[in-house]
């Protein structure tokens, strides 16, 4: 593995200035200014931007005819059938579609494909079914831009599609008249697609998840039909989207803040008896929840229906009408993702075995292939691999048909544009930058990791996983009034972390493990200022022992536990406030060090 490359944010405004317009300080402006922002209005909109600030849904290309398709289908009595996915995205996404058309008063149902039966998005056999079953109008959610041949046998039947989605586009590179290689979208032939990634589509941000654009779907169909009802239901549908950007790893930028930021509000104080009861089972406050408690504890237990089950149970979860049945929904899907935890553990081992005894570590795209692990673990077994050794990662497994497979990316790698090189070894494969599905046949494997490896053009220092400074700072400078200006920037989460600081030689001098497993611990360390400080760390103590006593000799992390130590080390740290016991305290904690 290679070791951490430290970058310090050198992004140059007038930090003077944003403090005085915004009554911030200097500080927090430059951490705005890492945040990518370089305009006033930028600025504002980061730090006071309301749904207001959020755009209009009938900036997306096709949003105008799938109304009017929609709200003709309901008024007809049309039979129209949301398909999802079986993620927390396509959950979501299914949830606020078949929501606001029951509400429209269309005729209405939902289906998810199954992970194992169906694999992702539209097939053949969820057409076949929608056929018998009478459906006149199919609108996906969270899929269907790559299902162009599913979509032409559904217009067969004289089924209308509306295809609402957030993947990347599928293309085929060309050569033209002068020799240029250039794209050519492959769009299906649906009645309106609905997907910011288009490349006529003038929508200003297209980083937003599945459950945002049919949120932003049923927004204009309210505000089209003016229908009270639709304007109500939207504060519920609120919540969904925010649960989707988060739970979908989108970035908190744009609208997307706002969106979660507001969603989040809305959350707290949840009138839907399925995320009430997924907090109680998970003893979860819904006064506190914040975003760690969505991506981390209640999309997972979503997620885990999809996972082991069917993600139907979720999507019935969610549905739930009164409080008993959605108790026992809630408990059930808490006990499958405390068995989707063991199991993936076990994923994780094997992986690391399959990787010393393939001598993967040489690859630079690693192509694991474990029939014996779950399918559907697939993409968290890859993201904790990825996370470990900072490569792009495939995990295939042994499906019912053939290997399927997820894959996770890392900052430089756009993972599906390098799969759509190498596209001759999948039989069906889509995504986005970052993370990706496939499935293909076992012969081909080898051939992939080959070519896939062969074809990759990063260089040796891209796998240094990279640690990006907001501001070096000495601890003495963190204080309480910092600390509470920084919630200013919340919601944190990607495309927004929580801000970084760095002090350099640090002397640690004493230390204790607490927690019930000891796994964490608090070290007594003296800053450049002379002051003494309390540091946190919830990271790998055994590593961090490892790095003490290579530096500093045997005997090292003894004499730091003693409380008899004079190490010199550097920390970058996150500044914040803790509550324990009623008793709030300023907190320093270490993230990283060297």
């Amino acid at each position: 593995m290679q070791m951490e490359k430290w970058y310090v944010a050198a992004k140059k405004a007038d930090f003077d200035k944003w403090a005085a317009e915004f009554h911030i300080s200097p500080v927090l402006a430059r951490i705005l200014r890492n945040r990518d922002l370089t305009e006033e209005a930028q600025v504002r909109k980061f730090l006071q931007g309301t749904m207001k600030d959020c755009y209009s849904p009938w900036l997306m290309k096709d949003m105008e005819k799938a109304v009017d398709f929609i709200i003709e289908a309901a008024e007809q009595g049309v039979f129209i059938r949301v398909i999802g996915d079986y993620d927390v995205d396509g959950i979501c996404s299914t949830y606020i579609l078949t929501r606001g058309l029951q509400v429209l008063g269309a005729k209405v149902d939902a289906a998810i494909p199954h992970r194992i039966h169906d694999g992702y998005g539209l097939n053949d056999s969820l057409i076949e079914e929608a056929r018998r079953d009478g459906v006149g109008m199919i609108v996906t959610c969270d899929n269907g831009i790559a299902a162009a041949a599913q979509i032409e046998l559904a217009k067969t039947y004289g089924i209308r599609v509306i295809v609402t989605d957030h993947h990347e586009v599928p293309f085929r590179e060309e050569t033209d008249g002068e020799g240029n290689v250039v794209r050519r979208e492959i769009l299906p032939a649906a009645d309106a697609v609905i997907d910011p990634k288009q490349e006529q589509c003038e929508y200003p941000f297209s980083g937003i998840c599945g459950g945002v654009v049919a949120y932003k779907l049923i927004q204009a169909i309210g505000e089209r039909t003016k229908n009270p009802g639709l304007e109500e239901v939207m504060e519920e549908l609120l919540e969904f989207a925010a649960l989707s950007t988060v739970c979908d790893v989108m970035e908190l930028k744009d609208e997307n803040r706002i969106l979660v930021r507001e969603g989040m509000k809305r959350l707290k104080n949840s009138g839907n008896q399925g995320l009430r009861a997924l907090m109680e089972v998970n003893q979860l406050e819904p006064a506190g929840l914040n975003v760690y408690h969505l991506g981390f504890v209640i999309g997972p237990c979503l997620n885990a229906t999809g996972r082991l089950d069917t993600a139907a149970r979720a999507l019935e979860l969610l549905q739930s009408r009164t409080k008993v049945e959605a108790f026992g929904l809630a408990r059930e899907l808490k006990e499958m993702n405390d068995s989707r935890k063991s199991l993936t553990l076990k994923g994780v081992e094997e992986a690391e075995r399959y990787i010393v005894e393939n001598h993967l570590e040489r690859d630079k795209v690693m192509v694991i292939f474990l029939p014996s692990v779950h399918e559907s673990l697939a993409g968290i077994v890859a993201g904790r691999i990825r996370e470990r050794y900072n490569h792009p990662v495939f995990i295939l497994t042994r499906g019912e048909e053939g290997v399927k497979g997820s894959g996770r990316s890392v900052e430089g790698y756009h993972m599906y544009n390098a799969m759509v090189q190498v596209g001759k070894y999948f039989t069906k494969f889509g995504g986005h930058a970052m993370a990706a599905g496939l499935s293909m046949e076992e012969k081909n494997i080898e051939g992939l990791r080959r070519e896939i490896n062969e074809r990759c053009e990063l260089k040796e220092e891209d796998f240094a996983a990279r640690v990006h400074i907001d501001v070096p700072m000495p601890m003495d400078y963190g204080t309480e009034e910092l600390a509470d200006e920084l919630n200013l920037l919340e919601p944190f989460g990607v495309g927004n972390p929580k801000p970084l600081f760095a002090e350099k030689d640090m002397i640690f001098q004493a230390g204790f493990k607490m927690g019930a497993n000891k796994s964490c611990a608090r070290y007594t360390v003296r800053t450049s200022g002379g002051s003494r400080k309390q540091l946190v760390y919830f990271g790998d103590l055994e590593k961090f022992g490892h790095f003490l006593e290579e530096k500093y000799g045997p005997g090292s992390e003894a004499a730091l536990y003693a409380g008899q130590a004079q190490l010199k080390v550097s920390v970058v740290y996150q500044l914040g406030k803790n509550t324990y016991k009623g008793k709030t305290e300023l907190q320093y904690v270490m993230q990283h060090y060297c």
